[in-house]
């Protein structure tokens, strides 16, 4: 019986209620995940144990967290799908192989971690069948990292499958939050519930002592039924003095935890040993804890009176602490020399036949901590973990098995390079923390240049998400310095110069650029730090020529991976943002499309957010504005996932963007305010242009010139590099003449005019001569106009923009008085905003129409269906619309196909469809 939990149990019965409640779809009952956390003793694992019960026997999958095994990879995943195993078969390959080798059971390498997650969710769905099928996770904050990213990565992406996930979370626990998930936080009993409790399960207690317990447990539940029992009669009675019981300012937790060492102390030697023994692995396996014991001469009848004191569980084959704290207590309680022999006899009883496979690595860490000080074979040993682990994406144990085998080695330059190694494999797991004190332990002057660099650009990465742009660009530089002209400085140069753009700071630009080598390999760093007329002077005209340099595309590795690794991404990803700087837009999108799918095949997982970020600038580049919201939404989601902040406020500002273009003035104003407060605060300049772009442009979109013209400005000053404001510069001249202060203007068409004739494309030079006309007059302005527009059509679509130029020169053209030219423009640009979504552009398009005599009939509008869906609707009707199958469509959106069904039965009857044979002819309509 639960005390005092009556809302929580509440809220889980709810949620078993919906996950059992198909609707007949096909679907599954709605899906749900929640944390429950709290400190220790709060009744976590209680209220896993009422959510077993109300699903009842063959609904349950669950797994622990074990303090002692949580640098095993993969080890609490194969235990919660173990019992499923089976149904490894029903799966698409990729997902049943990433599966099986997370298991060990293939011997491959999980070479893809989102087809892992993905995976997960797909055998759950599969073992929910009718549902509901209930997940618990005890003791999350200490289940291996690879786990618990697969188990919150499938239970964020929960809908339709009839499944409950629940982690339980001890408070206060390094690495032990979960986040993106519903949370429930445990606290203390009320008063009543403390009474009910007391009374119903507590022998009698002395007013006085009634009163101590409860003034030490402060609502604790494990700590009311534990805290007497470790009272003598005589205590209970009333006996107290002011040290009976723990006192001062310690915790509950810690108060429960020595209860429970006073009753271990109470049992006799031999169960205390083979107590020791099973908190030292705590696998479970009874078997293992007996064969270790026996080097203490106990066996398993010793194990009858922490049996009697219900400390233990037992069954034939499994050992299991009642409470996680009793395993603390017991391990804790013992001296050094006890704990030490403990995991020597584990590691001799994994010896052989059951230690050569599968147990491999659990020995390993037995042995080494069993050991002190330095020894050569074991510090090998853990590097042999070390890359098993990491072999299978288990990078957060690869990282801890290299810093152990870092301690036990003698020799100060292999310390280096393992403490090196350690750091940069937490860096992969997303524990800047960790990486950061890592790093102030590490010898540079023992690494080789290769590491050397390697470490830099970690230790960059940390500075990235944790303080800012230009310490990081700072920090590579320094690495450049160091190692000379060698093959690794080009991706420690190639990210410096990416972190100097994002800093926003012209000097730092400057100082990047001068240490760029001058050959062909930099061409491109070079256009993007140093003087736009140093790339190559204005033509003397206004239409296009070569282009600065290489298109992106052509880069090696743009288009097909090349299985290595993260080899050749800093490089391909600055290609791809040169071609959006210089407005070689295609192949900018080329480069990102080829980089995400590598990121995917190859499973580089730290550039995936970043290649979704240019995914979705150069999908908005190029119109493509549904398709780059997916992008964004998806780069956002993998950034908060993996704790990449610096990526997450870019992509909030391209978001942004999006929503000022469909004048969504709440959702741009709340995503561009996050991100330019985030920018701000770190450093971060460009980000915080792009943030102030958005608002800008949420405001020219309104009508709102004078506001916008100020952000523009802003936006500008933020940037800190011509070439890295012609993004927001058609913005600024538009609003700077809109606001009646054209004059404002004047720098930014010079510069306009500088970058198109460095750029050479005529997308460029469509911008360029747009501004041109902005600031010209009579007939002047009509040639800029009409040449634009000309260039439009022969540079790469970018309808937006093309419409945003017809909607400028109609209202020009009715100025001049010539009504009937300007509504062929005015209805071009119409047609084009409202297939854009874009509705604060359309309603001046049709104000300006209006205002040229024409009569519009609002609900002959072409109507929009894909605006009737949600976004995850529209990604899924859009991929289906390809001929893609569920599973196919589940694979590329992290989803179960069961999820997938569910979306297209609901968006059929909103785009008056039955098939989805009939979806591609009506998304070419739409369009």
């Amino acid at each position: 019986m639960l005390y005092g939990r009556g809302t929580e149990q509440d809220r889980i019965r709810r949620m078993l209620v919906r996950a059992g409640a198909g609707d007949g779809d096909g679907a599954g009952g709605a899906s749900g995940a929640l944390v429950i956390h709290g400190e220790a003793g709060m009744g976590k694992t209680a209220l896993l144990e009422y959510a077993r019960g109300l699903a009842g026997p063959g609904r349950v999958l669950r797994t622990v967290g074990i303090e002692s095994e949580m640098e095993l990879a993969f080890g609490g995943l194969h235990q919660l799908l173990w019992p499923v195993a089976s149904l490894l078969e029903r799966l698409p390959r990729p997902q049943a192989a990433a599966l099986s080798a997370a298991f060990g059971v293939s011997g491959e390498a999980v070479r893809d971690r989102f087809a892992l997650g993905t995976a997960v969710l797909a055998i759950l769905s599969q073992a929910a069948g009718g549902g509901p099928l209930l997940c618990v996770v005890d003791d999350s904050q200490w289940l291996d990292r690879a786990s618990l990213d697969a188990l919150v990565f499938a239970a964020r992406r929960l809908h339709r499958e009839g499944v409950v996930m629940l982690f339980a979370v001890r408070d206060g626990v390094p690495g032990g939050h979960i986040g993106g998930l519903p949370q429930l936080l445990l606290r203390g009993l009320d008063s009543a519930a403390v009474d009910a409790l007391l009374t119903d399960r507590v022998v009698a207690l002395s007013p006085y002592a009634r009163e101590q317990i409860v003034e030490q447990a402060q609502g604790n539940p494990l700590a009311l039924l534990e805290l007497p029992a470790s009272l003598t009669a005589e205590q209970r009675g009333g006996q107290l003095n002011p040290v009976a019981l723990p006192a001062g300012l310690s915790s509950p937790s810690s108060r429960i935890q020595e209860a429970f060492q006073a009753q271990i102390r109470r049992l006799p030697d031999a169960t205390r040993a083979m107590l020791l023994v099973a908190a030292a692995d705590d696998s479970g396996d009874l078997d293992l804890v007996l064969r270790a014991s026996a080097r203490f001469g106990a066996a398993l009848e010793d194990l009858e009176p922490a049996e009697d004191a219900t400390l233990v569980l037992l069954s034939e084959h499994t050992l299991a602490f009642r409470h996680p704290l009793i395993r603390s207590a017991t391990y804790q309680d013992a001296a050094l020399a006890r704990r030490l022999a403990a995991h020597r006899a584990l590691a001799d009883a994994l010896t052989g036949d059951r230690g050569a496979g599968q147990h491999a690595d659990r020995r390993a860490w037995h042995l080494a901590a069993a050991t002190t000080g330095a020894d050569e074979a074991v510090a090998a040993e853990m590097v042999g973990v070390a890359e098993r682990a990491g072999g299978r994406q288990g990078t957060a144990s690869a990282s801890a098995a290299y810093e152990r085998a870092a301690q036990l080695t003698a020799d100060p330059a292999a310390r280096a390079q393992l403490l090196a190694a350690a750091a940069i494999t937490s860096a992969e797991a997303g524990q800047f923390h960790r990486t950061a004190a890592l790093t102030d332990h590490i010898n540079a002057l023992a690494l080789d240049p290769r590491m050397l660099a390697d470490l830099a650009r970690v230790r960059a990465i940390v500075e990235l998400d944790r303080g800012s742009p230009g310490r990081a660009a700072r920090i590579l530089l320094e690495c450049a310095d160091r190692i000379g002209q060698c093959a690794d400085l080009a991706p420690v140069l190639t990210e410096a110069v990416q972190s100097a753009q994002s800093s926003g700071d012209r000097r730092l630009l400057a100082d990047v650029a001068a240490r760029l080598p001058d050959s062909p390999q930099y061409a491109m760093a070079r256009a993007m730090t140093g003087p736009l007329d140093a790339v190559r002077e204005p033509a003397p005209g206004p239409g296009p020529g070569p282009g600065p340099g290489p298109r992106a595309a052509e880069l090696p590795h743009a288009g097909h991976g090349d299985g290595e690794g993260e080899d050749g991404f800093a490089e391909r990803i600055l290609a791809g943002v040169h071609g959006l700087l210089f407005a070689d837009h295609r192949a900018a999108l080329d480069t990102a499309a080829a980089c995400v799918r590598d990121c995917r095949t190859q499973d580089v997982v730290g550039w995936l957010h970043t290649s979704l970020h240019l995914l979705a600038e150069a999908r908005l580049s190029l119109g493509l504005h549904e398709e780059a919201r997916a992008a964004a939404e998806e780069g956002l989601a993998v950034a908060g996932q993996f704790g990449r902040r610096h990526r997450e406020t870019y992509l909030r500002a391209t978001l942004a963007t999006l929503a000022a273009l469909q004048g969504d003035h709440e959702r741009c104003t709340g995503l561009g305010e996050a991100a330019l407060e985030h920018a701000d605060a770190h450093g971060i300049g460009l980000a915080a242009a792009h943030a102030l772009r958005a608002l800008g442009l949420l405001d020219l979109g309104a009508g709102d010139a004078g506001s916008a013209l100020a952000r523009l400005e802003a936006a500008r000053d933020r940037a800190g590099h011509p070439v890295l404001t012609a993004f927001l510069l058609p913005d600024l001249v538009e609003a700077a003449v809109r606001a009646g202060q054209v004059e404002r203007a004047a720098h930014a068409v010079a510069v306009m005019t500088r970058w198109a004739g460095a750029a050479q494309q005529p997308a460029a030079w469509a911008l360029a001569r747009r501004c041109q006309a902005l600031t010209s007059s009579g007939a002047g302005a009509g040639e800029h106009f009409t040449a634009a527009l000309r260039l439009h059509e022969e540079g790469t679509a970018q309808p937006f923009e093309r419409a945003r130029t017809e909607l400028l020169y109609g209202e020009w053209l009715r100025r001049e008085r010539r009504r009937s030219d300007a509504r062929g423009r005015l209805r071009s640009a119409l047609e084009t905003f409202e297939g854009l979504g874009a509705r604060a552009w359309a309603s001046r398009a049709r104000t300006e129409l209006q205002a040229c005599g024409e009569t519009l009939d609002p609900a002959g509008r072409r109507d929009e269906l894909l605006d009737r869906l949600s976004p995850q609707e529209r990604e899924v009707v859009r991929l289906a619309a390809t001929g893609a199958t569920n599973r196919q469509i589940a694979a590329r959106l992290f989803l179960s196909p069961r999820t997938v069904g569910h979306h297209l039965y609901r968006a059929f009857p909103k785009l008056g469809v039955t098939t989805r044979n009939d979806l591609p002819l009506l998304l070419d309509r739409d369009r």
